[in-house]
C-alpha cells in the first residue's frame, strides 16, 4: 500500500491519533477519551482495521456489580456499622425490636447481628442485646471495597474481599469481553502523511454543478455482501392446523359448540356417567380450584335428580348404577377441565337429532411432562347423533381423521375402556421416530349418558389429541416442540 495515498475521515483519524498517544486502549476508553457511543468507536476501529492502521486484541474480563442490598450499603455503610452505631446511644435493647428501633431490613438486621457476634462485639441475653465490649467501627475494608465498585467496576478487588462480598450477596459477577486498541507499524509511519476528507454516502446536484464532488469521498459498498435478513411476521405454525382442522370440520357439517375452562365436576364426571368415587377424580389427576372451590348444579333439578338416579340405582336404563349414596356436594366442585368431553356433555342438553358436533378444546391434566404428554393440552371433541349412525361409521371418522389430517400412514385401532362410552375404542397412528402413539379415545355414550338427557338414539364421541395430531403430521419428536420459542423453527417450518 502507498501511503502517502492514505486518505481517511477525520473521525477515524482522531481514534487513530487517540490510540497513537495512548499506546494500548480499550474500546469503552476510547470511546470515553473521544467523548462518542461505544457503538461508533467500534465501527471506527473496523474501518482503520482495513486499512491496516490499528489491530485489537479481545479478551475476557470479569466485572463486578453490586445488587440491590450492596448499592443500599454503598448509601448508608454496612448494616453491623449502622447497628454498632445504634447500640453506642442504647444501654439494651429487644431483638425483636431492632429492625424497627434502627429502620434496617430484616435481612440486614440479621447479617449485621452475626458479623458483631462473630467478632465478640455484642452478647444476646434473654432476647436483650447488648455490647460486650467498645468498638466504633467494623469491616472498613468492604466498605471501601465497595466505593471503589461502585465507581469503576472493572477495578481489580482481592480474592479475599470479593469472596466475602459475593458471599454477603452484595456483588456479583459477570463476564464481558475487553477490546483493546493497538496503532500498527504502518499506522504509525502513516499518521503524519495522512489526508483527512469528507465521506458522503451520496452526492448532491449542487456537490456535481460546483466540481466540489473531487474533493470529496464516496463511502465504499460491498456490491457482494448479502442485506440483512429481517424474517417476515408469520401465524405460529400449529395454530395454522388448529385453524386448518377447524376449517375441514366446518366445511363437512359439524357445528362448534364450546364450554367453559373452570367447570363443575356434574359436566365433566357425573354427567358422563363417571363415578364419584373414580381414580380420574383424584387430585392427583386433576387440578382443583382452591377458591371458590365449588360452583353451581345446573337449574333443571330434572337433569340433576335424573342423574343421581342413574349413578344410584342405574335407572330408568336397567342398569346396576354405581351402589352408592350421590353427593351433590361432590359433583358441585370447580376444576380445571381435564378433558374436552364435558364440552359434549353440555351439548347433550338440548341436542338436536340428527345432529353433528366439534370442539377444539384446551384441557388440563396434572400429567408428567414427556414426549407425548403435557400438562396443558389441546383436545379435538366430537360427537355425532343419529338414529342410523353405528360404531362401524366412528371408526371410519376416526380413520379419516388419522390420514387427512394428520396425514398418518398406518393406523391401529384396539379396545379400550372409558365409563361413559361402550363399546370404546382407541386409536393410534405411527409416528415415524415414536412409533404408534395414542390419538385419542372413542365410543358410543352408554344409555346411562344419554338417557338423563332424554336421547334414545345413539350419540358416537371422540377425544383425539390434536397435539399428537400435528406430531405425526410434521414428523414431530417432542410434543413440547409445538410451544417452543425457537425460532429457526417458527420461520422454517411449513405452515401448509
Amino acid at each position: 500500500m502507498n501511503n502517502d495515498s492514505i486518505s481517511i475521515t477525520k473521525e477515524m483519524y482522531q481514534l487513530l491519533e487517540a490510540v497513537s498517544k495512548h499506546k494500548s486502549k480499550t474500546l469503552d476508553e476510547l470511546a470515553e477519551i473521544l467523548q462518542i457511543p461505544r457503538a461508533k468507536t467500534e465501527l471506527l476501529m473496523f474501518q482503520l482495521m482495513r486499512e491496516n492502521l490499528v489491530s485489537r486484541l479481545t479478551s475476557l474480563m470479569t466485572l463486578i456489580d453490586l445488587t440491590e442490598e450492596g448499592m443500599r450499603i454503598v448509601e448508608a455503610g454496612l448494616p453491623e456499622n449502622e447497628l454498632l452505631k445504634f447500640l453506642l446511644r442504647t444501654e439494651n435493647v429487644a431483638l425483636t425490636t431492632i429492625a424497627e428501633l434502627t429502620g434496617l431490613p430484616k435481612q440486614a438486621v440479621n447479617a449485621a447481628i452475626g458479623q458483631l457476634r462473630k467478632e465478640g462485639i455484642i452478647a444476646i441475653e434473654k432476647g436483650q442485646v447488648s455490647l460486650a465490649k467498645t468498638v466504633e467501627r467494623i469491616n472498613e475494608k468492604l466498605e471501601s471495597a465497595l466505593q471503589t465498585i461502585a465507581r469503576d467496576p472493572s477495578t481489580e478487588t482481592p480474592e479475599k474481599i470479593l469472596s466475602l462480598l459475593l458471599r454477603r450477596k452484595l456483588v456479583e459477577t459477570k463476564e464481558r469481553q475487553k477490546t483493546i486498541v493497538e496503532i500498527t507499524p504502518l499506522g504509525l509511519e502513516a499518521l503524519p502523511k495522512i489526508n483527512i476528507v469528507q465521506t458522503v454516502s451520496k452526492l448532491t446536484p449542487d456537490q456535481i454543478r460546483t466540481g466540489e464532488w473531487r474533493s470529496l469521498q464516496l463511502k465504499s459498498y460491498k456490491i457482494a455482501a448479502q442485506p440483512k435478513h429481517i424474517p417476515i411476521g408469520r401465524k405460529h405454525p400449529y395454530l395454522l392446523f388448529l385453524h386448518e382442522v377447524k376449517e375441514k370440520l366446518l366445511g363437512l357439517g359439524f357445528s362448534e359448540m364450546r364450554g367453559p375452562i373452570v367447570e363443575t365436576e356434574f359436566w365433566n364426571f357425573d354427567a358422563l356417567y363417571a363415578a364419584q368415587d373414580h381414580p380420574a377424580r383424584e387430585p392427583t389427576d386433576i387440578y382443583s380450584i382452591k377458591d371458590p372451590s365449588q360452583g353451581r348444579l345446573p337449574k333443571d333439578k330434572k337433569l340433576v335428580e335424573a342423574v343421581k338416579t342413574v349413578h344410584e340405582t342405574g335407572e330408568p336404563v336397567g342398569s346396576r348404577g354405581w351402589r352408592y349414596k350421590w353427593s351433590p356436594k361432590k359433583a358441585s366442585l370447580l376444576l380445571l377441565r381435564p378433558q374436552g368431553t364435558s364440552v359434549s356433555a353440555r351439548t347433550l342438553y338440548n341436542l338436536d337429532i340428527p345432529s353433528k358436533y366439534f370442539s377444539i378444546a384446551r384441557c388440563y391434566r396434572p400429567d408428567s411432562v414427556d414426549v407425548t404428554h403435557l400438562s396443558e393440552f389441546n383436545q379435538l371433541e366430537g360427537i355425532v347423533c343419529d338414529p342410523s349412525i353405528t360404531f362401524r361409521d366412528l371408526l371410519g371418522i376416526l380413520k379419516t381423521f388419522a390420514v387427512e389430517v394428520a396425514d398418518a400412514t398406518e393406523v391401529k385401532f384396539r379396545p379400550d375402556y372409558y365409563p361413559f362410552t361402550s363399546p370404546s375404542v382407541e386409536l393410534s397412528a405411527l409416528h415415524p421416530e415414536l412409533g404408534y402413539i395414542e390419538f385419542g379415545g372413542a365410543g358410543i355414550f352408554r344409555p346411562e349418558v344419554t338417557a338423563p338427557f332424554g336421547i334414545k338414539d345413539p350419540v358416537i364421541a371422540w377425544g383425539i389429541g390434536t397435539d399428537r395430531l400435528y406430531m405425526v403430521k410434521r414428523g414431530i419428536n417432542d410434543i413440547r416442540e409445538l410451544f417452543t420459542q425457537k425460532l429457526e423453527w417458527l420461520r422454517t417450518v411449513p405452515v401448509i
